[in-house]
């Protein structure tokens, strides 16, 4: 049917391009400073990127009507010599291979949860979409763990201006990267069929005209949930003295092409000469232990 040739279409489009796009963002981690690659935290998250990649690299040449066993044989152990870059992409991981030896998966099964599919199938495009539900899920703690990585840095070699714009460089790019690789495997996986990871609308409450929008939930949670925290901590902070806290009010507005959400808070504001570093990931006004990682405003 149609829906089953649209998804052969993000098959199609999916084992070319993730591969293209996980190689890139590869590349880019291997240009940060080396004292920054050898924290335990970010050589974590290269092994997760090169995991995945060697995952995805399974469908490379597959034909999505193959009912074969994709090269998933159990019991064979096939190590990682070296990562072969898809076409397009040169100079992968920099001998990352020789430091970090990471297996291909043996045996794995990943199965078929498509819709009205068998569950041990060896349908390639439900194994393929299970493919890339378990590369989504391996990646769920990148944002943190790339922040513990950082203050590993920070807390072992200091504050370096010209290593700091180097890592507020990259880091723009990696965290834009995951945010489109996710949008990807999100969009393939509710088109075969799976559930999304969490409801796509919840209904308003205490609201006599409740609006809808169409926004990816847990980006608008993950800054409103950010803007929350500073605006609490800051409110405490400056009223810590008055016996009853003022409020903070939120508005959100409706206009004729947008929708606009705003926070007012009386937590005193933030001088003029700290405005610049606001967005820096390197920055934070609050002590580590308070906000664990410092991230948040610009991510």
């Amino acid at each position: 049917g149609s829906s089953n040739a649209c998804e052969k279409t993000s098959f199609a489009f999916l084992r070319q391009e993730l591969p293209v796009r996980l190689s890139n963002i590869m590349k880019e981690i291997n240009l940060l400073p080396d004292r920054v690659l050898r924290t335990p935290s970010v050589q974590l998250v290269q092994s997760w990127y090169v995991q995945s990649l060697l995952d995805i690299m399974e469908f490379h040449d597959r034909d999505p009507e193959d009912q074969a066993t994709l090269g998933h044989r159990a019991g064979v152990t096939r190590g990682l010599p070296e990562v072969s870059p898809p076409p397009g992409a040169t100079g992968l991981c920099s001998g990352f291979s020789q430091r970090h030896q990471l297996p291909r998966n043996p045996g794995l099964d990943w199965g078929c949860a498509r819709t009205g599919c068998p569950q041990r199938c060896r349908c390639p495009l439900g194994r393929f979409t299970n493919a890339l539900v378990t590369i989504r899920n391996r990646h769920n703690d990148v944002v943190p763990t790339m922040a513990q990585g950082v203050i590993e840095y920070k807390e072992t070699y200091g504050d370096d201006p010209v290593s700091n714009q180097n890592i507020q460089y990259f880091l723009d790019r990696f965290y834009l990267s995951r945010i489109s690789i996710r949008m990807l495997i999100n969009q393939h996986s509710l088109g075969s069929g799976l559930p999304p990871p969490m409801p796509v609308s919840s209904p308003a409450s205490n609201s006599e005209q409740p609006v809808s929008i169409v926004y990816v939930p847990s980006h608008l949670y993950h800054m409103l949930f950010e803007l929350f925290k500073n605006a609490m901590r800051a409110t405490v902070e400056s009223h810590e003295n008055s016996p009853r806290l003022p409020a903070i009010k939120v508005m959100v507005a409706l206009g004729q092409e947008d929708l606009s959400i705003r926070m007012s808070d009386r937590g005193m504001g933030v001088p003029l000469r700290k405005i610049e570093r606001l967005f820096s990931y390197m920055y934070s006004t609050a002590p580590t232990p308070q906000l664990g990682s410092g991230w948040g405003t610009p991510n």
